[in-house]
């Protein structure tokens, strides 16, 4: 099985590296790497020409943020499956091959496979959870794995969304689109926080709810859940703002 792995960044100089070396140490045989730079003018350039050998693609050029640069690069990808790995994440050893077994005989036309996630700060997180499949069931994109043909069939990124694409493509496969999912609870990444969304706390939980009613969640239900994760979050959106 042909994996293709998708990576953007801008003006990361100092962990673009780190994430690249995670993905060409996997060993893996049919790997396709793809890296997506959104014209950084830090270094990260030079950072990725130092390890180019190892790149199927390599675009350093303008975008229209986070989900325009992830959309660039799954269409230069032609992996049977890929991934999603942005500069400051990376991948844990085996990531790749886990992803292969874990697929072996399931339809790559309506699948999908989530692993466990280890956060900075927070620790292990589940990569999928059933049970809050229409409050937040999914842990970030770097746990994810899509056949090509699942983007093909139900789309790719929102590019309307600044925070949560992902989510968005994720509350429409599995609970719009009917995508069945693997889930297999090992690490297969590590997540860095303090990113766009951990400063944004309030704007993702906008854009959460936003999904939400699109996809037909009640809007009582949807608006009380948006409310009550207010609460929940607000010594992390006090600290945000100081």
């Amino acid at each position: 099985m042909k994996i293709s792995i998708v990576t953007i960044v801008r003006n990361n100089v100092s962990q673009i590296g780190e994430t690249i070396d995670s993905v060409l140490s996997q060993e893996y045989p049919d790997l396709e790497y793809i890296v997506i730079d959104g014209a950084s003018t830090d270094g990260t350039v030079g950072e990725i020409e130092k390890r180019r050998e190892g790149l199927a693609c390599f675009v350093s050029e303008p975008d229209r943020g986070i989900y325009d640069a992830m959309n660039k690069g799954i269409a230069r990808a032609t992996g049977d499956v890929i991934g999603l790995i942005n500069s400051g994440d990376r991948y844990l050893p085996g990531a790749l091959k886990l992803v292969e077994k874990s697929f072996a005989g399931r339809d790559l036309d309506n699948s999908i496979f989530w692993g466990d996630v280890i956060y900075e700060k927070k620790g292990r997180v589940r990569g999928f959870r059933p049970e809050n499949r229409y409050r937040g069931a999914f842990a970030p994109h770097p746990s994810m794995f899509v056949p090509r043909r699942v983007y093909e069939r139900i789309g790719v990124y929102d590019t309307s969304f600044r925070l949560l694409g992902d989510y968005d493509f994720m509350y429409r496969a599995v609970n719009h689109c009917g995508v069945d999912v693997i889930y297999v609870p090992e690490p297969v990444a590590f997540y860095r926080e303090g990113g766009l969304s951990d400063r944004n706390i309030v704007a993702c939980l906008r854009d959460e709810l936003r999904v939400k009613l699109r996809y037909g969640r009640p809007s009582w239900l949807a608006r009380t859940e948006y409310f009550l994760k207010l609460i929940k979050n607000l010594p992390r959106i006090v600290l945000a703002k100081c």
